[in-house]
């Protein structure tokens, strides 16, 4: 990375609702799987809770020893997904939890790192991987077959020209290797031109590749059946969304806990009962952030937050895989 370019800080959206969501209290037990920069856990520390927090990104756990220094033991911080926040837990030998926090997406951060290809904003390499291992952007991009490849970016970014995106990357490829940011992006509005006062052409294809390389996805319905049987019963479980993807599972998820949409009525003869609801919506839903916020921090825009109390009742069993 150029030392002379300024990474931006990274804001946390929608904070104060999220953790006010927590209704946080000095001496409980709080789970931040996605430390980022610390924002959601410094807001929480500062009300006196206790912090077991998460993150996939080793220079994320690296900026973070500062805070756990200062903290007096009240923060751990460990290098792991969130969807196995039950391991890790189970590690540090803490839980059940008083509140879980998540922000889904890319923080401001990694954006603004080159190096890191998850932005075509500046030239890098077409990397994406939020824990530096694995399988990168540039493998995808350049080893999956055209529908394989149209299927990835018209389901992950929701982008109708899929097929001939992937049709122009593959007789690109063809000349030799796609290796960066700008060579893709390029590639991309060639094929999918856009109107000015359009997003760039590139940026749903980009988006997909993103949440494919780092599983989002997977990750987040993982991690929110995780949450689910680690919270305590009056724990609460907030999640801040930043596309209709993640938001969809999110609403989902809540839905199928609360009962939202059934019925009720008798049952027929023979018939089972459902399930008994595991969490509780306890305000309009979802929330968004404030004008003020998003003049503020244009990232905020597209954000949503959604949370719910647990009940007493059982966590739904675990699925095989999960």
């Amino acid at each position: 990375m150029d030392e002379n370019r300024a990474v931006s800080p990274h804001i946390p959206v929608l904070a104060a609702e999220a953790v006010g969501a927590l209704a946080v209290v000095p001496g409980g037990l709080y789970l931040d799987g996605t430390f980022g920069a610390g924002g959601y856990t410094r807001l929480i520390l500062a009300e006196g809770g206790r912090v077991l927090a998460l993150d996939r990104d080793p220079s994320a756990i690296q900026g973070g020893a500062a805070l756990v220094a200062e903290s007096g033991g009240r923060l751990m911080l460990a290098q792991t997904r969130f969807s196995q926040m039950e391991t890790t837990a189970r590690e540090q030998g803490v839980g059940p939890f008083d509140g879980v926090v998540l922000d889904i997406g890319v923080s401001s951060m990694q954006f603004d790192q080159p190096e890191r290809g998850f932005s075509f904003r500046f030239d890098g390499p077409l990397d994406m991987r939020m824990e530096k291992s694995g399988r990168s952007a540039a493998d995808l991009v350049n080893e999956l077959e055209e529908g394989e490849l149209a299927d990835l970016i018209y389901h992950y970014g929701e982008e109708r020209a899929s097929r001939r995106i992937a049709r122009a990357i593959v007789a690109e490829r063809s000349k030799a290797p796609i290796a960066t940011t700008a060579a893709l992006a390029q590639i991309i509005a060639r094929a999918n031109p856009g109107r000015p006062q359009d997003i760039h052409p590139a940026t749903r294809s980009f988006q997909a590749l993103r949440i494919a390389v780092n599983e989002e996805l997977e990750e987040l319905t993982r991690a929110l059946a995780a949450a689910e049987r680690l919270l305590r019963p009056g724990g609460r479980l907030a999640v801040v969304t930043f596309h209709s993807l993640e938001d969809r599972i999110v609403k989902q998820f809540f839905a199928a806990r609360t009962g939202r949409g059934r019925a009720p009525s008798r049952l027929l003869p023979g018939e089972k009962a459902p399930p008994p609801t595991t969490f509780v919506l306890r305000a309009p839903q979802p929330v968004a952030p404030s004008e003020a916020e998003c003049a503020g921090n244009p990232r905020a825009r597209s954000a949503k937050l959604r949370w719910a109390e647990r009940t007493e009742a059982p966590a739904a069993p675990q699925q095989e895989g999960r």
